[in-house]
């Protein structure tokens, strides 16, 4: 694919010399060169303007730098990047997460026009009162504090005018190098950046809606509504669509403010407990949780309860991925690996048969055991994530998305849990709720549950094997494919096959003699009596005679049945 091809029209080109141009200011015009497939020319480093990098290496600094120039799509891009520490390696993992989404924020003429365009009337009608100074601006959105006619205070997250379309000519052209960068460098190759980018794709298109971070919202609410500690903001519905959020405004402090938590009399350990808890079951009871709990999205409200807000980042896990959560969590609290091995083999993480699993066992024992029965004061939950990564890489396990952002928000939590000062043992902490869910795998109506959806699935396969089987048979058929049958142990199956008979002949004949004699010995009717004085006996019957000789007849069969049977070892 060449570089118009890769571009739509005029601008694709201008965008991919500027993205040329930023490469080349910091250094990396033999990048350039190799990824245009023009290796006879080179650049000066010389002439180079920028920061004073040693020209060609991919630092992690200058990653990050590129980064940042070439704009809030591929700063989003290296977010995503600085998440995939089983990919990238530690000191770009470091590197990346200082980047920030440090945009200017869109005119507000622009966002007036988004607001009305959206909800169809002037803005003047929708809100008493509208900042016209947004307090957070990103890549993706801006906010603005408003006022409600009936008075209530809110927040509006307005997405920004023109960002899909930009995303997605940014997108393109981020494939067109991935593409590039696979094909001239060896460690493309290794990182295959293509699939960092398609995870990408299928994850910040999902914030441009709105509606799904407002869906977000109201399942929170729904699984805290009995918590009186945690409290979720409201969703104002008649003001939201898939541009537009207008959601309820929380006041209080930001939860690294603890000095002021105290000063207002609220005991920021409580605080730090009260957000175990949340995750906790959000993570082990709901399967569903808030992926990005920084300082500016957790508030600690001035009644002391902690509210959640910006939900443009979660997580989903199913109820299999869970239990294999709970089993690694339970596992490590009360030092039975094999548990924790057993449940990555059941997530899929691990394969028996291309990794070994007793060094597998022996090095995370050794990861493990410095860490034991410790608080979050004198440990450090990214030191873990970090030698856990390492694990990873050694023994080259892929660690899908979810469990990744799981990682990370484990890493944000024990961050918090740290800035309020709390001293209790994460592992500690988390085992009754891991306890609670493997237990309630057990109960009657989960089990029941279970087989119903057991039932649907073999339903299924049963409703679509028989067009299977059809369409294979018609490609045999028609010569397309071809049935092979392998067997063995059949060579002598004749034989085996009448030797079988035959005992079975001789098994039917000797129960029939048995029962043929009983009845002829039992029966009261003597035909053609015989005087034969032998024993003592006078007078014999000849149905006498025949029922004795029955029963040696099958005495005799039998006794050669057993001696055969026992000869040929399969008695």
């Amino acid at each position: 694919m060449g570089l118009l091809k890769a571009s739509a029209g005029f601008k694709g080109v201008r965008r991919i010399g500027g993205i040329a141009r930023v490469l080349i200011k910091h250094g990396l015009g033999d990048v350039v060169e190799r990824i245009a497939g023009r290796k006879d020319r080179r650049v000066d480093p010389s002439k180079v303007k920028g920061i004073p990098l040693k020209p060609g290496v991919l630092s992690p600094r200058r990653v990050r730098l590129v980064l940042e120039d070439l704009g809030p799509s591929f700063v989003k891009l290296g977010q995503l990047m600085s998440t995939r520490a089983d990919i990238f390696p530690p000191e770009y993992i470091e590197e990346l997460r200082k980047l920030q989404d440090r945009v200017p924020p869109v005119p507000i003429t622009e966002i007036q026009e988004v607001i009305t365009r959206e909800l169809k009337r002037p803005i003047e009608e929708i809100f008493v009162k509208f900042d016209q100074e947004a307090f957070a601006a990103a890549s993706v959105a801006q906010a603005h504090h408003a006022t409600l006619p009936g008075g209530e205070r809110v927040v509006v997250k307005v997405i920004r005018p023109g960002i899909e379309k930009r995303l997605r000519e940014d997108i393109r052209l981020m494939y067109y190098l991935a593409d590039k960068i696979e094909k001239a460098f060896d460690v493309g190759r290794i990182l295959a950046p293509t699939n960092v980018v398609r995870e990408f794709e299928r994850t910040v298109f999902r914030e441009l809606d709105m509606l799904i971070e407002a869906g977000s919202i109201e399942k929170f609410s729904h699984n805290f509504k009995e918590t009186e500690e945690i409290y979720i903001p409201k969703v104002y519905w008649d003001y939201t669509t898939k541009s537009v959020l207008v959601m309820e405004r929380i006041d209080g402090f930001k939860v690294d403010q603890v000095e002021e938590q105290r000063a207002h009399g609220i005991d920021p350990k409580e605080i730090a407990l009260v957000g175990l808890r949340s995750f906790s079951r959000q993570l082990m009871e709901f399967g569903f949780f808030h992926a990005d709990p920084h300082p500016g999205n957790v508030i600690v409200m001035y009644d002391g309860r902690v509210s959640l807000v910006d939900f443009g980042i979660t997580g989903y896990l199913d109820e299999e991925a869970m239990r294999q959560i709970a089993n690694i969590f339970l596992g490590y609290a009360e030092h039975d690996y094999d548990m924790v091995i057993e449940a990555f083999l059941e997530a899929g993480l691990l394969d028996d048969e291309t990794i070994d699993l007793e060094s597998f066992r022996i090095d995370l024992k050794d990861v493990s055991e410095a860490f034991y029965g410790r608080s979050l004061q004198s440990i450090s939950v990214k030191d873990v994530y970090d030698q856990i990564i390492q694990l990873a890489l050694k023994y080259r396990i892929q660690l899908p998305r979810n469990l990744m952002l799981l990682l990370k928000t484990f890493v944000q939590t024990e961050a918090l849990g740290k800035i309020q000062g709390s001293d209790v043992s994460i592992l500690e902490f988390t085992r009754p709720y891991a306890k609670k869910l493997l237990q309630r795998g057990y109960d009657a109506k989960k089990m029941f549950r279970n087989i119903g959806r057991d039932t649907r699935y073999v339903g299924k396969y049963a409703k679509v094997m028989p067009k299977f089987v059809h369409d294979i048979l018609r490609q045999v058929a028609r010569g397309k494919q071809r049935v092979e049958i392998w067997h063995e142990g059949f060579q002598q199956f004749d034989v085996k096959l009448e030797k079988g008979l035959n005992r079975l002949t001789v098994g039917i004949v000797i129960s029939a003699s048995i029962l043929a004699a009983a009845l002829v010995l039992n029966s009261a009717q003597k035909v053609l009596v015989l005087s034969i004085k032998f024993l003592g006996l006078e007078a014999v019957p000849l149905t006498a005679l025949l029922g004795i000789a029955g029963y040696v007849i099958a005495t005799v069969l039998g006794v050669w049945l057993i001696i055969s049977i026992y000869r040929s070892g399969k008695l």
